[in-house]
C-alpha cells in the first residue's frame, strides 16, 4: 500500500452503538436518523445557546459548542466545500419501525472524527436529555439501556460514562479489522456493493441515477480528502490512482428513494433524494480494496450526517 494512502488514513474516530429502550407503547418517525439529530440539535441549544438562536448574529459563534458538535469547522477547508454542513459526525440507523412496544429497543450508531471526539460526554448529555423530553412529534419516551464501542465494549455504568473505556482509532485500524475479517488478503477481483442507505452522487455537475464506478471511487476519495482537510492532514488522496481506471461495474440493480426529513433550522420539511440498491464490481485491486473498504465506515456523498451513503461490500 502506497504512503500516501496510509497517510491519509491517520484520521481518527470512534465508531459507538447506542440502544434505546423504550418504557411504555410509542410511535416513531420511519426516519430515525433525522429525529434523533433533530433531537440532540434540539437540547444541545436549550442547554448551551446564550443568544435566542440567533446564530448569524451571535458573537459566540466562534465559541459555541453546539456549532462545533454540529456544524465542524475544517482545520484547512476545501475549495469545492460552500455549505455549513458537518464532517464531523455520522448517523447510522436503518430501522424503519414505527410502532414499538413497551420493552422493546431501537439501536442506532454514532461516529465521531478529528476533535469532536471530545464532545462525546456533551452529546451524551443531550441524549440523556430527549430521552425524558420524547422523540419525534409523539414525544415518544426513552431510556438509554446501553453504549458500546465497535469491541463490544460498553461505556455505561448505570447512568455515568466511564471514559476509561473510551478510545480513539484510525482510519486504518479499521482496514486492517476489515482485511482480518476477510481472511486476511485483497486478492479477490469481484465484489458486491450494497447500499444500505440512500446515495447522493454529484458526478461532472450532475446528479446520478445509476451508479458508475468512476463516481463512487471519486466520492471515496473525496470523503477522505475532507476528513484530512478535517483533521489539518497535508493529503493528495483526491489524485486518481493508477487502479481506479480498473474498477468496473458487471451489473447493477438501482432505483431511487426520498426521505423527508423535518427542518428545525429552517422551519420546513425537506425531500433528501438517493439511490439505493447494489451493484457487482470487478477489477479490484488492493488499493481499490482499501478505499472501498474505508468508505463503508466514513460514508460517500451528500447528507452523509443523515445517514445517507452508508455501503458495504461482500466478496464474491
Amino acid at each position: 500500500m502506497e504512503n500516501n494512502l496510509l497517510k491519509a488514513l491517520q484520521v481518527r474516530f470512534v465508531k459507538l452503538q447506542f440502544t434505546l429502550e423504550f418504557p411504555e407503547d410509542s410511535v416513531l418517525p420511519k426516519d430515525k436518523v433525522s429525529a434523533i439529530r433533530g433531537g440532540i440539535g434540539e437540547m444541545l441549544l436549550r442547554m448551551n445557546c446564550v443568544h435566542d438562536r440567533q446564530c448569524e448574529k451571535c458573537d459566540f459563534e466562534s465559541e459555541c459548542i453546539v456549532q462545533k458538535i454540529l456544524y465542524s469547522k475544517f482545520v484547512n477547508k476545501p475549495e469545492f466545500v460552500t455549505t455549513g454542513g458537518s464532517i464531523g459526525y455520522v448517523l447510522e440507523c436503518e430501522n424503519f419501525r414505527e410502532v414499538f412496544k413497551a420493552g422493546d429497543r431501537l439501536r442506532f450508531y454514532l461516529i465521531l472524527f478529528g476533535y469532536t471526539i471530545i464532545y462525546f460526554n456533551q452529546i451524551y448529555q443531550a441524549l440523556s436529555m430527549l430521552a425524558k423530553e420524547g422523540i419525534g412529534k409523539n414525544h415518544a419516551k426513552f431510556q438509554i439501556a446501553d453504549i458500546k464501542d465497535m469491541e463490544g465494549t460498553s461505556f455505561l455504568d448505570g447512568e455515568m460514562i466511564n471514559m476509561s473505556n473510551y478510545a480513539a482509532h484510525m482510519l486504518y485500524d479499521y482496514l486492517v479489522f476489515r482485511r482480518m475479517k476477510m481472511g486476511g488478503t485483497f486478492d479477490k477481483k469481484e465484489a458486491a456493493m450494497i447500499f444500505d442507505s440512500p446515495v447522493t452522487l454529484k458526478f461532472q455537475k450532475e446528479y446520478l441515477n445509476n451508479f458508475r464506478a468512476d463516481a463512487i471511487i471519486s466520492a471515496v476519495r473525496r470523503r477522505i480528502y475532507m476528513l484530512d482537510c478535517f483533521e489539518g492532514i497535508e493529503s493528495d488522496i483526491l489524485k486518481s490512482g493508477e487502479d481506479d481506471v480498473k474498477l468496473k461495474i458487471r451489473s447493477q440493480e438501482c432505483y431511487i428513494k426520498s426521505v423527508a426529513r423535518y427542518s428545525t433550522r429552517k422551519e420546513q420539511k425537506i425531500i433528501l433524494r438517493g439511490m439505493k440498491g447494489y451493484l457487482i464490481l470487478e477489477g479490484l485491486t488492493e488499493e481499490l480494496w482499501a478505499l472501498l473498504l474505508i468508505g463503508e465506515l466514513i460514508h460517500i456523498g451528500k447528507n452523509t450526517s443523515f445517514g445517507f451513503g452508508r455501503y458495504h461490500l461482500k466478496c464474491l
